[in-house]
């Protein structure tokens, strides 16, 4: 199995006297959704689908309400998500509030079936 790149030039704003550099880019295969997942797990084991989208339902009901919970969320091998936080900084730690949160973001940690899979993955010209 392959992914697919393209190339992109890329030139760099500031420095407009450079000349343009090519870069590689991945290319999606287009999208798949829950639905699709859930039929090629019940087909892989004996699940239905409808049971399968249960869970996988479940799972995205619970996942981002843990994550709101302060808790990091461990999916075993495949990986783990948590929460970040950018924020202001303050001279004292008196000052420092909710308020100097300016935004959260989300982190996946790769596990190790995902870590291994990574480091096979075949590159291809599209």
């Amino acid at each position: 199995m392959s992914v697919k790149y393209i190339v992109v030039p890329h030139k760099v704003p500031s420095k407009p006297d450079e000349p343009v550099a090519y870069y590689p880019r991945l290319k999606s295969r287009g999208e798949i959704n829950l639905r699709e997942i859930a039929k090629d797990i019940s087909q892989e084991s004996t699940v239905s689908p409808s049971d399968t989208m249960a869970v996988i339902e479940s799972l995205l009901q619970n996942i981002p309400r843990y994550l709101a919970e302060g808790y990091i969320v461990k999916l075993g091998e495949l990986g783990s998500f948590s929460l970040s936080i950018q924020a202001e900084g303050s001279d004292s730690p008196e000052k420092v509030n909710a308020a100097k949160i300016k935004r959260n973001k989300l982190h996946f940690r790769a596990g190790k079936i995902v870590r291994q899979m990574l480091k096979h993955i075949d590159y291809r010209k599209a």
